[in-house]
């Protein structure tokens, strides 16, 4: 994922985890959605063509149709009011794909593989919710994905664009126990702090 890819992300993760929690309308998520999984689509195919048929190149950009298609699927059923069910099926699919990616990384680069294993549970929890009807889960995993947009796509695009992001194992273990705090505090959050009106399964 390019280090642009990877601060839109982070943006469209963010207005998620505000629809999820209630503060935005799924219309208005799903068109910022479709603004950033069609540059997900579109920045990667260009690389995959740029990479010439080298596998590397191919695989490391192909991760990014993961989101891109993620974020499309979300704009679409969100403007068309669809259940979203087809997408949770697809989000465990993500979600796998997710820890495959992250155990390959950590060879090279563990604190990113750490970031993988984070969007591993989030699209988890995007099956729970959307396919499995687990809408309890909708307040810890919007305050997840809402703080969790900055702490691994807004923060790490912004290193990596002023080389300066690390890729030693102690800065991946620092890495894991972030992620771990992510998760206690998002918890906490979904507990502790003022309820906005919950969506329906329907609407997300």
């Amino acid at each position: 994922m390019t280090t642009l890819g990877l601060l839109f992300v982070g943006a469209v993760l963010f207005v998620n985890g505000a629809w999820f929690l209630g503060a935005v309308s799924a219309r208005e998520a799903g068109v910022f959605n479709l603004f950033v999984g069609g540059m997900q689509v579109v920045l990667p195919t260009l690389a995959v063509v740029a990479a010439d048929g080298d596998l590397g190149g191919v695989f490391g950009a192909g991760s990014s149709y993961l989101f891109g298609f993620t974020y499309l699927f979300v704009g679409v059923n969100n403007l068309m009011g669809n259940d979203g069910r087809g997408l949770g099926w697809y989000s465990i699919f993500v979600a796998a794909m997710a820890v495959v990616f992250g155990s390959f990384s950590f060879a090279s680069d563990p604190v990113f593989g750490v970031i993988w294993f984070v969007w591993a549970v989030m699209w988890l929890l995007f099956f729970l919710i959307l396919a499995l009807g687990k809408t309890a889960l909708m307040p810890f995993t919007g305050w997840l994905i809402l703080i969790g947009s900055h702490v691994t796509c807004t923060i790490p695009a912004l290193l990596a664009w002023r080389g300066n992001w690390p890729t030693s194992t102690s800065a991946a273990l620092w890495a894991a126990a972030v992620a771990v705090a992510l998760l206690v505090l998002s918890a906490v959050a979904a507990k502790a702090l003022p309820k906005f009106p919950i969506l329906t399964p329907a609407t997300v």
